[in-house]
């Protein structure tokens, strides 16, 4: 036997245990990740399903993130939101049950509530979540509003609502009767006419009605082209009956109506809401023209107050530029746009004519995108700032003796305008709105972590391994390592003397 062979033999068996041992590692490599390889290319033509898989999971992943995120926001939004429908309830609420008792600031203790929840509700709408406002349209990074102090007070040059109120307040007349002058261009006549034509100020007036099927009663009108409306009653020669009814309906500024109704009586002491039968039509007319003066005067002190301030926020909060009385005329006749330098804008953040709601939107799937933006300026939001924040700036002289009777028309006009009115939007409206973005976001998760789910279990049958049948072949190469090994030392203690013929 030639030495050549041995070592031809020793030769073989040191690449076959190279081998086994690279078998060996591949497969120690595999158990321990789980893996059948660690790179594309050791799968072969599976390679590019793979790699599709693994796309589509991460996909998956990042618009779980996305959801999840989304969802985040808009929890915070909904905890703001709930509290801003408690504050206008609890102010709904104040205004319903006060009592007209004032404290030495001239508000009573409904209108003390109205204070606080007008700032709580100011600082929800400038929540921020991570860096983020959530009331301010697409300016997510500015704040919503101006702080409450600022709106209801003012800032340097700036106007804040407590002075448009005032201003309002002096516009819709100094002399008592709202704007309205009355009037007897005849002995059996009274007449009552508003002071200026196409004044937003003051009484407005509506509609005059009789039961006294003798006596005339005319408009409003207006006695010429420009002129301002007229109503007039006109007794004729004859006199009203006991119980004869004499109304007159006037607009208010905030739009709402009141009447004011007076009845012919002979009785005496004369009842509430009567004027005197004289003895001939030309002493009642005067009698009706001195019952209509205080009837007149008791409306312009009362609903007339309530109604200004009220319409004074509208004007503040509703309009963009705010509106405020023009006092280049005296008396006042129009409004005009406040200035950036001399009214407080109270909304800063993002204006569009487009819905707030799409104001922010994030695709949670391929084809799936929710909106969940939002604007304070929205209507339910200053509907809500504009009562809350009027109910808490006007205040109350303790000595007017009509203190009361504004007092009462101010809180009947809040409860009913923070009441939920059908056709309007309302914050539960905007909730509404989150709780299907809500919805979309977890139906589309459930979709995605099933169809995660699947993608996985594809991809780990194709890169997976069966634990069991690795281990088993790595016994079996152990096996035969060993087995190599004992071959290989045996050669190796081969001795030339072994082949050497005997002596």
């Amino acid at each position: 036997m030639s030495i050549d062979g041995v070592s031809g033999r020793t030769s073989y068996l040191g690449s076959s245990l190279i081998n086994i041992k690279n078998q060996l590692d591949t497969l120690t490599e595999q158990l321990s990740s789980g893996k059948k390889t660690t790179t594309y290319a050791g799968l072969g033509i599976d390679a590019g399903t793979a790699t599709g898989l693994r796309a589509q999971i991460s996909t998956l992943a990042s618009y779980a993130d996305t959801g999840t995120l989304i969802n985040t926001r808009i929890n915070v939004a909904n905890l703001s939101l709930q509290g801003m429908s408690d504050s206008a309830s609890t102010v709904k609420a104040a205004a319903a049950g006060t009592t007209l008792t004032l404290d030495n600031t001239g508000k009573t203790a409904g209108q003390t509530t109205a204070m606080a929840s007008f700032t709580q509700m100011v600082a929800l709408l400038n929540t921020n979540a991570g860096g983020r406002y959530l009331f301010s349209g697409r300016a997510t990074d500015t704040p919503a509003t101006e702080p409450a102090d600022v709106m209801l007070n003012g800032s340097g040059t700036r106007a804040g609502l407590t002075q448009l109120i005032d201003e309002r307040a002096q516009a819709d007349g100094t002399t008592g009767l709202g704007r309205t002058v009355i009037s007897s261009p005849t002995p059996t006549s009274v007449t009552i006419g508003e002071d200026a034509a196409g004044s937003p100020f003051g009484l407005k007036l509506s509609a005059v009605t009789t039961t006294d099927a003798n006596a005339t009663v005319t408009g409003p009108a207006s006695p010429a082209p420009g002129d301002p409306l007229e109503m007039s009653v006109d007794l004729g020669a004859t006199n009203p009956s006991d119980g004869d009814k004499f109304t007159f309906t006037f607009t208010l500024p905030d739009g709402t109506s009141e009447k004011i109704e007076l009845t012919a009586s002979s009785s005496t002491p004369l009842p509430a809401g009567s004027f005197a039968i004289g003895a001939d039509s030309t002493e009642t007319a005067a009698n009706l023209n001195s019952a209509l003066n205080t009837a007149v005067g008791t409306l312009a002190n009362t609903a007339l107050v309530a109604a200004s301030a009220i319409t004074a926020s509208d004007n503040f909060f509703s309009s963009s530029p705010p509106q405020r009385v023009d006092t280049s005329t005296n008396p006042p006749v129009a409004l005009r746009d406040g200035t950036q330098t001399d009214t407080v804008f109270w909304y800063t953040g993002e204006s569009g004519s487009d819905p707030a709601r799409g104001t922010a939107v994030a695709g949670i799937d391929q084809s799936i995108s929710v909106q969940y933006g939002a604007r304070a300026n929205e209507d339910a939001f200053f509907t809500a700032l504009k009562n809350i924040a009027v109910y808490a700036a006007v205040t109350t002289n303790a000595s007017n003796p009509n203190a009361n009777g504004q007092l009462t028309a101010l809180d009947s006009r809040i409860v009913d305008n923070l009441a939920v009115h059908t056709g309007k939007q309302s914050i539960q409206d905007i909730q509404a709105d989150f709780a299907g973005a809500q919805t979309a976001i977890a139906t589309t998760k459930d979709r995605q972590t099933q169809t995660g789910s699947i993608a996985q279990s594809m991809l780990d049958s194709i890169q997976g391994i069966n634990d069991n049948e690795v281990a088993t072949k790595i016994m079996a190469l152990q096996t035969s390592l060993q087995a190599s090994y004992q071959t290989t030392a045996s050669l190796y203690q081969l001795s030339l003397l072994k082949y050497l013929p005997a002596p």
